[in-house]
């Protein structure tokens, strides 16, 4: 497992943007860092930023935020 994999990325559609949002929390906890017209192609383009930030982040020498993010489902009731 490459370094990135243990980030959860995700892509979502914004209305106010009128267009797909990249996101990544604990990489880049601001919020969406890229947008796309599609949903492959902003998650294409998310996966390079987060490939770049963990590159990056191994040059300087500095640990590596810890992946705490995990993917939820909202509860459904019967």
């Amino acid at each position: 497992m490459k370094p990135e994999d243990r980030y959860l990325k995700f892509v979502r559609w914004s209305e106010a943007d009128r267009a797909y949002v990249g996101y990544c929390p604990d990489l880049f906890p601001w919020g969406g860092v890229c947008h796309g017209a599609t949903e492959e192609a902003t998650y294409r383009k998310l996966r390079l930023l987060v490939r770049a930030e963990v590159v990056q982040l191994g040059r300087q020498r500095q640990v590596l935020p810890a992946a705490n993010t995990r993917p939820m489902r909202d509860a459904v009731l019967v």
